[in-house]
C-alpha cells in the first residue's frame, strides 16, 4: 500500500463507479481521470498533508496490479476516524482486504497512536460488515450521516474511545 496519488487518478475513477462501490459508498460523482485527480488533490491529499494518513492504493505484490484502497478518513460529520476500504470486483472475496485492512488498524494503533477506529457500512452491505467483525470491530449503534442510515462499527486500539 502506499499514499494514493494523481497519478492514481484513471484507477480511482474505475473503482469510484463500480456498482458496489456507488450501491454502498455513494456517487462522489467523479466521472473522469480529471475529476478523480481533483478528488484526490482536495479531498485526499490535504488529510495525508494534516494528519500523515488518508486512503491508500492497494498494490498486488506479484504484478503490481492496483487493486483497491484503504485508509483512515477523518470524514464530516463523523467523530473519530474511519476505516474505509473498497476493491474492483475481480480481487474481492480473496482475502486482500482482510489483508490491507489489517495492516491499515495495526498502523492506526502503532505508528499513528489513535486510540480507537470507527468504521461504517450500510446495513445490505453484509461483506463490509463480516470483514469488520473478523478485524474484531464491534457493533455500536446505528448513526445517520446526511439522508443515509449507517452501521457504526468500533475497534479499541489504545485504551478508551
Amino acid at each position: 500500500m502506499r499514499p494514493t496519488a494523481i497519478d492514481d487518478a484513471e484507477f480511482i475513477c474505475t473503482l469510484m463507479n463500480i456498482p458496489k462501490w456507488i450501491q454502498y459508498i455513494g456517487d462522489r460523482n467523479v466521472r473522469t481521470s480529471g475529476d478523480a485527480k481533483n478528488y484526490i488533490l482536495n479531498r485526499m491529499t490535504p488529510q495525508l498533508e494534516r494528519l500523515g494518513y488518508s486512503n491508500y492504493t492497494v498494490i498486488r505484490k506479484t504484478d503490481r496490479a492496483k487493486i483497491g484502497t484503504c485508509g483512515l478518513h477523518d470524514r464530516e460529520g463523523l467523530n473519530g476516524i474511519d476505516l474505509g476500504f473498497a476493491f474492483l470486483p475481480e480481487y474481492e472475496g480473496k482475502g486482500y482486504g482482510f489483508e490491507s485492512a489489517q495492516r491499515m488498524v495495526r498502523a492506526a494503533k502503532e505508528q499513528f497512536n489513535l486510540n480507537y477506529l470507527s468504521a461504517i457500512t450500510v446495513r445490505e452491505n453484509l461483506a463490509s460488515q463480516k470483514l469488520l467483525e473478523k478485524l474484531g470491530f464491534e457493533f455500536s449503534k446505528t448513526i445517520r450521516l446526511g439522508e443515509t442510515e449507517l452501521l457504526l462499527f468500533k475497534i479499541i486500539l489504545n485504551g478508551r474511545p
